[in-house]
């Protein structure tokens, strides 16, 4: 069954690329679930992803970042929260942007992710895969070829700050400057999945989305972002938490719901809750 999922991922992510290449980044009128103003693109992104994986006899359910509701079929056993086009607001500074991918059963809740994976829009097309074991694969244009497993290292050398600085807690400052003051390197795009995949493709470092004065609960979703990424860094070896507490168990109370969040290599991660407790 895994094996659908990840040929409807590279089926979507190939015209999504294609259309990157020839569609304009204007903004509509209109506004998704979070109040972004939302791209023509987005929408074309989402009802790709949409129709690829209605298309599948075992998917029940659909939500998304670009959806208010969830979409149900009477039959399936599989649920799919995305983000079908993570980074949208980057893309006209032609940088690398992404979709990202939940799989859950029986439900949305954290407890119920079986399966994740996000897909990069770059000089490269890639898709990354996790169930029991972390699959990664590179589009040559003609083919996926797979490629050896991601794995982070006990530490790194990255640190992928986000939010806007003067709305950070002095908690959060002082654990960004200790990186710094280590030798650590600021890397940091604006895009959740460049930054992410630039950790686990580099071995280790951190990404931070803390909680701030004018996010106090974050502004990372829960299904469609923050719970994908942290399954697939707990698969690579790393870990993922909102400060104290392991992402993977947090609750949800609906689907929009956000967290903040830190990913990243084990001794990263220990500092993040050594400072944040």
């Amino acid at each position: 069954m895994m094996e659908d999922f990840i040929l409807a991922f590279q089926s979507s992510a190939q015209k999504i690329q294609n259309l990157l290449k020839v569609s304009h980044t204007d903004y509509l009128s209109t506004t998704n679930s979070s109040g972004d103003n939302q791209l023509g693109i987005d929408v074309k992104a989402d009802k790709i992803i949409e129709e690829e994986l209605l298309s599948l006899n075992s998917v029940r359910g659909l939500c998304s970042e670009e959806k208010n509701e969830v979409i149900y079929k009477d039959y399936g056993s599989y649920f799919i929260a995305y983000d079908p086009l993570d980074g949208s607001s980057i893309i006209s500074s032609n940088l690398s942007v992404g979709s990202i991918f939940g799989i859950y059963k029986e439900g949305f809740e954290s407890k119920n992710i079986i399966a994740a994976a996000y897909v990069v829009y770059g000089p490269r097309l890639e898709l990354v895969f996790a169930n029991d074991v972390l699959s990664y694969f590179i589009y040559d244009g003609k083919s996926w070829k797979k490629q050896p497993p991601l794995k982070l290292n006990e530490s790194g050398k990255i640190n992928a700050p986000g939010g806007t600085q003067k709305n950070w807690s002095s908690k959060h400052k002082t654990l960004i400057d200790s990186f710094f003051q280590k030798g650590y390197r600021l890397r940091y795009s604006g895009g959740m999945v460049p930054d992410l995949h630039q950790i686990l493709i580099k071995k280790g470092g951190l990404f931070s989305y803390p909680a701030t004065s004018d996010a106090p609960n974050g502004k990372l979703r829960k299904l469609f972002e923050v719970f994908p990424f942290a399954f697939i860094y707990e698969k690579a070896g790393g870990g993922a938490i909102d400060g104290k507490n392991r992402l993977l168990e947090l609750p949800i109370n609906g689907i929009h719901d956000t967290s903040p969040c830190f990913f990243g290599s084990i001794e990263e991660i220990n500092e993040v809750r050594r400072i944040y407790e």
